[in-house]
């Protein structure tokens, strides 16, 4: 991958710039892969108020599902990434050839927040603020810890009893990462909110959505996040994971964007997670929640443990 390409890349793309890319991408061009990577990276860096835009057309575009979108992003000038940015973007891309795994990749995704400017991140406030799927995050309370115990005690099959087997199971931590060790407290008011609220569901959302604990799964989720809310930090994951894919393995690459699409489309036709009181749901079933909310799981044309099933066969 050409890195001052890219760079260059990183830029305002136009719908039929979008259209293009994407088709030459899945015919297997390697420019394109980069320049689609590069769009990515722009949203997700450069300019938050453009992710609904970018991924709509990018998704209507890979799916070819022919649905009407709007032909204008908003005017909005780009924020600067400087060579300080750049390096640390490089260089997280060229530690993937020592492994990632969910939890060291999402680290390193969010940490390039760090090497933006202080524009960027006042702009990625008033984009979560002024999301569909989210009311007036910036006034909410910060949710406390959820009570491993409480969810211990609650009866077989129930939402929350379903959560508590999850983390047992596969020995996870309730919220991901550590709110306190990255610092979400010193984030503005709204996206302090939505990246705690985010870690504290992320598993009651795969559960509820349907996504399994699997890489591809774990990279769709992102999408799905980031079309129900906006969420900054799965615009930074997503465009890191799809760089690194184009870079070290551009096999996997069209799979990776293919279900990044789907997941998207299925966040921005599935009702507001973020409206859900889901402490209020711990003592019902999954099954009877979807029946309640209208909530259809994911469907892909991929296996879920697609990746871990190429793995095996190396």
């Amino acid at each position: 991958m050409n890195r001052k390409v890219f760079q260059a890349s990183t830029t305002r793309p136009t719908v039929s710039s979008l259209a293009d890319i994407v088709t030459r991408a899945q015919q297997g061009d390697a420019l394109a892969r980069s320049e689609l990577c590069a769009t990515l990276a722009w949203v997700a860096f450069a300019n938050p108020e453009s992710t609904q835009y970018v991924y709509d057309h990018i998704a209507n575009s890979w799916l070819n599902t022919g649905e009407s979108l709007s032909n204008a992003l908003k005017p909005t000038p780009d924020c600067t990434l400087n060579d300080e940015f750049w390096s640390a973007f490089w260089s997280m891309i060229d530690d993937a050839e020592k492994g990632y795994d969910a939890t060291s990749i999402t680290l390193r995704a969010a940490g390039l927040g760090g090497f933006v400017d202080q524009e960027f991140g006042i702009r990625a406030e008033a984009a979560a603020c002024d999301h569909a799927g989210v009311r007036t995050p910036e006034k909410k309370a910060i949710p406390g810890v959820i009570s491993f115990d409480t969810l211990s005690r609650l009866p077989e099959n129930s939402l929350g009893r379903e959560l508590h087997d999850m983390w047992v199971t596969n020995n996870f931590d309730p919220e991901v990462l550590d709110r306190n060790a990255i610092g979400l407290s010193a984030l503005p008011p709204a996206l302090n909110y939505l990246n705690t609220r985010i870690l504290q569901m992320h598993d009651v959302w795969h559960l509820m959505a349907g996504y399994e604990t699997t890489a591809l799964h774990e990279v769709a989720i992102s999408s799905f996040q980031l079309a129900q809310f906006g969420h900054n930090y799965s615009a930074m994951f997503l465009a890191s994971s799809l760089t690194i894919s184009a870079n070290r393995s551009p096999e996997g690459f069209a799979l990776l964007m293919h279900v990044v699409s789907e997941a998207w489309q299925h966040g921005r036709r599935s009702p507001n997670f973020m409206d859900i009181e889901w402490e209020d749901c711990w003592n019902k079933s999954t099954q009877a929640l979807r029946l309640e909310f209208g909530i259809r799981p994911f469907e892909s044309a991929f296996p879920a443990d697609t990746i871990e099933q190429a793995m095996a066969n190396l």
